[in-house]
This record gives C-alpha cells, structure tokens and sequence, in this order.
C-alpha cells in the first residue's frame, strides 16, 4: 500500500485537507499527517486522527490514541520523526501550503516538524500553495516557488477565484479533486513506454552572425526535458536533441548538444527512423545569417553589415520528418503563436505530416521561460483544450494521450 505524508499548514482552507485524506482513502492510499501549529487553530489533529486512523503529528508531539502506541516509524516514541516521517511515506504532500512555510522550505529552515520533515524528506515533495493573490504574485513567493521547482519539487497550481479575504485572482487552493489527481499520478510508477523508443527535440537554436553575435529567441527548453525526464521514468529509451540552454541533462536519458538548425536536423535525422515517438518541442530559428563573418563586426566600419543582416531560410525539422514517417510512427510538433491559435494549429498539422500539435499562445510572459504552460491540443479528431499546468504536468498529461495512439 502507498503511503501519503499530507502536511497541512495554517491557513482557512485548512478544512480542505480533509477531503484529500478521503480521496486519497479511496483511492486505497494510506494517509499520515503532520500539522504545523498554526494549522491546528483551524483544524484540530483529532480530527484527522479520526479520519486517517494515525497519529497526527503536530509540532513535535503527537495526537490521538494511536499516538501512545510507539511504532518506530515516526509514531509515538520515534525519537526522530522528522526523519522517519519523511522516509516512510512514498509521497509528502503540502496541501495547503502558506508562503512562510514554501518560503522556509526554500531558504531550508527547519523549525517545526513540517520544515524538519521537508529538509530530511527523501520522499518527493508536492506542494498546493494557498494564499492571498497579493501574497501569489509578489517577487518573493515567485522567487521561492521557482528555486523549490528547480529542486524537483512538484506544484498543484493555485486556482483563480473569491478568496476568503474578500479579493478576487489567483491563491485560491485548488480544488481538493484536483490535488488527489496529482498526487495519485505522481505515485503511480506508469511504465506504459517500456520498450518504446522516444526521441525529442528542445530549446531554443541558435545562428551565429560572428564570433560574438548570433540569432535565436526565448525558448527555455523546460517543456522538453520535461517530457524527457518523463518518458524515461516510464520506461522509455529517451534521446534528447537539444539546443543551448540553461538546464541539467535530465537522468537516464541520451541528451545531444547542438547549437544550430542544420546541427539539430542532422542528429534527428540520424536517429529518427529509430523512433516510435518523436517530439519536437524545440523552437527552431526559420532563418540564419546568409554569410558568417569570422571577425566581430565593429560599430562604424561595419555598420552597413550590421543594419542590413540577410537571413535564408533553414530546413524545416517537423516537416522534413513529418514526410518521412514510417506506419506506426508517432509524430507531435508544437506551435507557438500570438493569434488564431487553433486555426494555425490545424494548417500546421496537415502542412507538417504531424499527427499531433501542441499549441499555444506566447507574449506578454506566456510560455517561454516560465514554468507552466496553457495548451491546445490538436488533432485530426480536433481541439481539445488543457487548463494552466506546470510543465512537468503537462509532460504527463500529453505521454498519457500518445502511449495510447
């Protein structure tokens, strides 16, 4: 039986916690709970003692008759629950979390039981944030959001709406339904891409004009290493092409650096015919400088050069693959456009060969560089919209729809 840590904090949706402990229940998941002191203001550990058939462990003390029985694996008695707590459970799920305690977890503060428990985890780490909007968007909470999910930590996105403190905007726990899911699918071991071979293309390319200077755009690569990392953890032969970014190479997976359009079309096309599934995520410079200069172009001597770049077309990679597929072979390619995005979509999908298009819009900080993704799904079936994700989610949610094509 899978074993859920569910750390609550203090904050009014506290009560919403409750409902996750009997989703996860039915779901056949035993559940523990650790509280912050602050949380038992709003709820008290009797209750999910009640619930959960464990001891609730609050601060650094326990409650609830179970909490007499010393068990040695972070009940009663354990001399070091912050250590077995963590350890024993297969997933330790914040929910709901408060930016102190994501903003302690972050600065690697350990001074109750829950931070204790985080610090010492080996158990990953999913977190539902809960909050004021104010409190969601300042710089601050974004800062830590983005160092925990650098670290791997996992974040069910905070829903739109009325919030308790009477402001209308993001904060809002997600609903408990929600959460359950997430945290079901993170502790589910799928291995439905066991003997597939996935290859992948991500990031940005980029086309130099001389030693100092070159063309690309904003592409960070997170969406494709995010399905890389993905796809190998469910058993899948992964080869990553990618383009320069700023990421770790994620584990178990064959990642081949490369910097332009012609370098990135030559190590797919090697590997290609290979491939059952090959997704290209990568945002491909369409041209590059007709000439390189092999010396720096200087202000004043070269500024005719420099005002007047002429750029050729680079070879198309989606489409050049796409009108080589084999029967059988799964081909996706993303769009990413500023208007009519479905109708681009679909002239991408039949121009492309592709069988899938994962579009979205970009500008005015959509997408590129930032760590959740709101897609559209296109096929020859036709749209199906995906809500604002992570895009470790959203890496989840599309190898969900092609293991099964």
């Amino acid at each position: 039986m899978k074993t859920v840590l569910l750390g609550v904090t203090g904050c009014i949706a506290a009560y919403k916690a409750c409902e996750v402990v009997r989703g996860l229940q039915k779901a056949g998941v035993q559940v523990k709970v650790v509280m912050t002191g602050n949380a038992t203001a709003f709820v008290g550990p009797l209750t999910f003692h009640a619930l959960t058939g464990q001891p609730v462990a609050t601060g650094f003390d326990w409650e609830g008759p179970a909490a007499r029985v010393p068990d040695g694996s972070g009940g009663a008695g354990d001399p070091i629950p912050h250590i077995t707590l963590g350890q024993s459970a297969d997933l330790f799920l914040i929910a709901p979390c408060t930016a102190d305690v994501m903003a302690k977890i972050a600065g690697g503060i350990a001074d109750d039981l829950l931070t204790s428990t985080a610090l010492a985890a080996t158990a990953p780490l999913m977190i539902a944030p809960a909050m004021n909007v104010h409190m969601y968007e300042n710089a601050a909470t974004q800062e830590n959001m983005a160092k925990l999910r650098q670290r791997g930590v996992a974040f069910i996105e905070a829903d739109d709406g009325y919030l308790a403190c009477g402001d209308v905007g993001r904060g809002r726990l997600a609903d408990p339904d929600a959460i359950v899911a997430a945290a079901l699918e993170a502790l589910a071991a799928k291995q439905d891409l066991a003997g597939k071979r996935v290859l992948i293309t991500a990031g940005p390319t980029i086309e130099p004009i001389d030693p100092a200077r070159y063309i690309s755009n904003r592409s960070s690569g997170k969406t494709g290493f995010a399905l890389a990392a993905e796809a190998a953890e469910r058993g899948g032969q992964v080869t990553l092409v990618t383009g320069p970014v700023a990421l770790g190479d994620p584990d178990d997976v064959e990642t081949v650096h490369v910097e332009t359009a012609r370098e990135m079309l030559q190590a797919v096309e090697e590997r290609f015919d290979g491939a059952d599934i090959a997704i290209f995520t990568a945002a491909v410079c369409d041209g590059r400088p007709e000439a390189f200069s092999p010396r720096k172009l200087k202000k004043g001597a070269d500024d005719e050069a420099l005002g007047r770049i002429e750029l050729v077309s680079n070879p198309d990679i989606l489409a050049t693959m796409g009108a080589r597929k084999r029967p059988g072979q799964v081909v996706v390619g993303f769009a990413a456009e500023t208007e009519d995005l479905e109708a681009n979509a679909a002239k991408k999908l039949s121009a492309k060969g592709a069988d899938l298009i994962v579009a979205n819009l970009v500008g005015e900080g959509r997408a590129f560089g930032t760590d959740t993704n709101e897609v559209l799904l296109v096929s020859s079936e036709g749209a199906e919209a995906l809500p604002l994700m992570e895009k470790t989610r959203l890496a989840a949610v599309l190898l969900d729809r092609l293991a099964v094509l």
